[in-house]
């Protein structure tokens, strides 16, 4: 053989193109990767239907009574879910607790009303609100130090943290003063009686 021949069947063999993939192996890896991918969404959604069924001893959120009293404060922003108190991972998700939402926050002398659209809104009244606080994080939400106001309170016998998120976080502190100060009034009024 030449050179010449040498180097022709060279050029050739750069310009042959690349094996072509089988289409009918592709399509069985995508339709394998989409019921895998479901199955774990079912997995996911079995895992949400079992907690709420675990928590169902909870009793029904409390409605707003008819003519709440002049608010203190008031807030638009975020509820990121709520939790068991001191837990901050074990997730309530009964009754929509544990659906994010917008949320209208607004504080008067009869309690906490928590409106949020697209969910179920609830209140709760002022002898049930243990205490506030600011905190990086809640169930499946992680901030930054403070960027979370934090309520707790009591519903049946079990104490719950609930978070929100202003949209001005600056709010967060006159929130935490004024739900511990109520908690403060409404624990020294029982200890009167």
């Amino acid at each position: 053989m030449t050179p010449a021949v040498i180097q022709l069947a060279a050029e050739a063999a750069e310009r042959q193109s690349a094996e072509v993939t089988s289409f009918g192996a592709r399509m069985a890896w995508v339709i394998g990767l989409a019921v895998f991918v479901a199955f774990v969404y079912w997995l996911m959604r079995q895992g949400w239907k079992w907690r709420g069924a675990l928590q169902n001893d909870l009793p029904e959120l409390p409605a707003a009574p008819d003519g709440l009293p002049e608010h203190r404060l008031a807030l638009t922003g975020r509820y990121h879910g709520s939790t068991t108190a001191g837990q901050w991972l074990d997730r309530i998700v009964a009754h929509g607790l544990g659906l994010r939402s917008r949320v209208e926050l607004t504080l008067t002398d009869a309690g906490l009303d928590v409106v949020r659209p697209g969910a179920n809104d609830f209140f709760v009244p002022a002898a049930q609100l243990r205490g506030a606080r600011l905190d990086k994080g809640i169930a499946g939400k992680v901030l930054t130090e403070g960027g979370l106001l934090v309520v707790t309170w009591a519903h049946g016998d079990k104490l719950i943290d609930s978070g929100f998120r202003s949209d001005r976080a600056a709010e967060h502190a006159a929130w935490v003063e004024a739900i511990n100060l109520m908690n403060q009034s409404i624990t020294t009024e029982g200890a009167e009686r």
